[in-house]
């Protein structure tokens, strides 16, 4: 199922988010932004996860359009530390596992807005 694989991948993503979380206050020393990225991209699985107990369709596409929001603030932040020299190539892993996400839940809300 669908949903299914999109909440792997957002658990991965929030998982491999707190690595890099680490990283970055560990190794780079940075306090202000790592935190943002920590909240939204976390935030991408728990909206996800959350919209599985969603008590109707509308409050279902609520929780996903959430999801691709912070999915979306999650590569923003992923764009701002590379360009400000707190990124490593070692975490552009990170760049692809967001695009598909995003591809999943931009897929999931077409048909799910189709299906109304």
């Amino acid at each position: 199922m669908k949903e299914n694989e999109l909440a792997t991948y957002s658990i991965d993503l929030s998982v491999s988010i707190v690595e890099f979380y680490k990283w970055l206050v560990d190794r780079k020393k940075e306090f202000v932004m790592s935190k943002q990225i920590l909240r939204s991209g976390t935030s991408v699985g728990a909206n996800i996860h959350e919209a599985q107990y969603a008590v109707s369709k509308a409050d279902f596409i609520s929780k996903m359009q959430i999801a691709l929001k912070e999915v979306s603030e999650t590569e923003y932040w992923i764009i701002v530390l590379e360009r400000t020299g707190f990124f490593d190539d070692s975490f552009n892993f990170l760049k692809s596992k967001c695009i598909s996400i995003k591809k999943m839940l931009i897929a999931t809300l077409n048909t799910m807005k189709k299906n109304i």
